[in-house]
């Protein structure tokens, strides 16, 4: 049994497998007492009671699909009104592989619904009180399609390039409020997310597919290193250093009272008619 002192308690979504799963196991390792959401009741249930008799921290079930309004408002109160809470995992979330023009619409929809709205409402309903608390931890699972839109849908890299921007903006407004965000973007993994994004994780070049368990052990060697962002995969973080450096340069750059002279100069460029 952990030994572990108590750290609050942790909301998980997508937690009956997976990347959801093994949070579940790491932070209840770390003291924490757990809220898991997800929609299966059996997987649920079944990971409460082991992790409840191997680490002995108090573990509750919701079972919720956050892609229903009425779940997802359920979630979003609980967050707002248990002071017990101090870390947000938001890991629930769909994909998808095909390509845009051979996508059913209706599904690319139920994903934005799940991997944007429903982490958003649900990161607006923790990120207040955890302010007022001075005390808080919020974890989104984005991708590294966020960095690599060519990658898979382009609509699904859409959703984890926002999950990235939301967590950057967040950070830059609660960071001197005692709330500590993170973004964490994992490359393949070997859960059932392939399974249903509609490509098998047996058809992946195996030398790329990361485990569950490596993946999160990593990104909370990088959450206690009080990283923003996380890339378990990326063997330098000078890259991602660099990366983000060179999205900083620029900002400054981006809005001006005039176009840019390369532009000026083609408009100004008299346009050769044919005889």
């Amino acid at each position: 049994m952990s030994k572990q002192q108590p750290q609050g308690t942790a909301l998980i979504t997508g937690a009956s497998s997976g990347i959801g799963a093994v949070y579940a196991d790491r932070l209840a390792r770390r003291g924490h007492d757990l809220i898991l959401v997800a929609r299966n009741r059996a997987r649920l249930e079944a990971l409460a009671d082991r992790l409840g008799r191997e680490t002995g921290r108090r573990v509750e079930i919701i079972v919720a699909d956050l892609g229903a309004a009425a779940d997802q408002r359920r979630v979003e109160e609980r967050l707002r009104a248990d002071p017990s809470i101090t870390t947000l995992v938001n890991n629930a979330g769909t994909g998808a592989t095909a390509s845009l023009i051979d996508s059913d619409p209706d599904a690319l929809e139920t994903m934005i619904q799940l991997n944007v709205i429903a982490l958003t409402r649900l990161t607006r309903a923790a990120a207040p009180a955890f302010v007022a608390r001075g005390r808080g931890t919020v974890i989104n699972i984005a991708s590294i399609v966020a960095l690599s839109p060519e990658l898979l849908n382009g609509s699904y890299s859409g959703t984890k390039a926002y999950v990235l921007n939301l967590s950057q903006s967040l950070h830059h407004e609660l960071k001197d409020k005692g709330v500590q965000v993170q973004a964490v973007l994992p490359g393949a993994i070997r859960t059932e997310f392939w399974d249903v994004a509609g490509l098998p994780v047996s058809n992946l070049p195996q030398e790329i597919v990361m485990s569950a368990e490596d993946l999160v052990d990593a990104a909370l060697a990088g959450l206690d290193a009080r990283e923003l962002v996380t890339i378990p995969s990326l063997p330098d973080a000078g890259d991602w250093q660099r990366f983000d450096a060179a999205r900083r340069e620029m900002a400054p750059k981006l809005s001006r009272t005039q176009p840019a002279e390369r532009y000026i100069a083609k408009a100004a460029a008299p346009v050769a008619h044919a005889e």
